[in-house]
């Protein structure tokens, strides 16, 4: 996919990445996973967002450009993977929740990241034009609105009125999400 697409506000891109395909080159073979589940972190003033403390070393990657990848370790044991959303500068992402592979569904960030085998080497790379890791359209278009449900961000309490905020987003009837 083009830089454009991820440039676009993260809202948005968060909702669009749903039904797209995630490729991860991996050993000679390609893993295909079909996006069911998104969550969005916008700017500074989000406080579930990482950059809600400033620039810091943790955080500097989500001020890069749109379509770079965000990876971080939790519980330190479990990576996440987030595509950095909309300009240079703008710290924005969108975490990848869930995820459907040949059926089986990998719900949450750390199983997303264990079943394509995403960790650090990934953290900053650009996914325009990556061949070990890629987002592809969606065959069929894109999906309705009305396809789509929303609710609030999962982990994120310390965030206050912030987690509550309705960000995470998934297909309606999708099994992988919980």
């Amino acid at each position: 996919m083009q830089r454009i697409f991820f440039q676009k506000p993260t809202l948005w891109v968060a909702k669009n990445l749903l039904g797209r395909t995630l490729i991860r080159r991996w050993r000679g073979r390609e893993i295909r996973a079909s996006i069911c589940e998104t969550e969005a972190y916008v700017g500074e003033n989000d406080l579930a967002c990482h950059a809600s403390k400033g620039r810091t070393k943790r955080s500097e990657v989500l001020f890069a450009k749109a379509g770079t990848a965000y990876v971080y370790l939790i519980y330190g044991m479990h990576y996440c993977f987030n595509v950095v959303t909309e300009k240079s500068d703008f710290p924005a992402a969108v975490l990848i929740r869930a995820v459907s592979i040949d059926g089986k569904n990998f719900s949450g960030p750390g199983r997303v990241c264990k079943a394509l085998h995403i960790d650090k080497r990934f953290h900053g790379q650009n996914l325009i034009k990556n061949k070990e890791l890629r987002f592809e359209r969606r065959l069929g278009g894109r999906l309705k609105f009305s396809q789509i449900k929303s609710g609030p961000r999962i982990g994120v309490e310390y965030a206050g009125a912030w987690a509550k905020k309705p960000w995470r987003f998934w297909t309606i009837g999708e099994r992988s999400v919980k």
